[in-house]
């Protein structure tokens, strides 16, 4: 679940998504958009468009078709999913089905979408918090595996084991 908070960090990103997401259902091939039209439309350079393409591919939030030297990006909001499932207790205290539950996380996503500003502030909130659990995390692992090496240290000097 960290991981998609970092993604999402970047609001680079999330407006490929919400793109992406205004498309889906459009153009010949409904919900694809090749990377030149998002180019054009983000006013930022190829190169930059398809790297933070790639980082959205690796983390399974978009899928791409390739014909010839075009590619054409599709949102997969599986993810987003995942995603929404976890949120619903914070923001509407219901069950992950509950109609209540899905109209609170539906505003999650129309406040992401509705200010760049709240978008930014949650999604670095949320990179934040994440990088700060994975540290957490890491240094705990350091003081058991610490701590470990003292108890196989202590049990190698027990009379039995001579």
């Amino acid at each position: 679940m960290a991981d998609i908070f970092d993604v999402l960090a970047d609001g680079t990103r999330r407006e490929l998504l919400t793109h992406l997401l205004r498309h889906s259902g459009s153009r010949t091939t409904p919900g694809e958009v090749a990377v030149s039209e998002l180019v054009t439309e983000l006013g930022i350079s190829q190169p930059t468009v398809s790297k933070h393409l790639k980082v959205l591919r690796d983390h399974g939030l978009v899928s791409v078709r390739e014909e010839g030297q075009h590619r054409y990006y599709r949102l997969d909001a599986g993810p987003l999913r995942e995603l929404q499932s976890w949120l619903v207790p914070f923001v509407g205290g219901g069950a992950a089905g509950s109609g209540a539950a899905a109209d609170d996380a539906s505003a999650v996503y129309v406040a992401w979408g509705a200010g760049a500003e709240v978008g930014d502030r949650v999604g670095r909130r949320a990179a934040e918090t994440a990088h700060n659990a994975r540290i957490a995390f890491e240094a705990a692992q350091e003081k058991l595996q610490g701590a470990q090496k003292r108890v196989v240290a202590r049990v190698q000097q027990l009379p039995f084991n001579e």
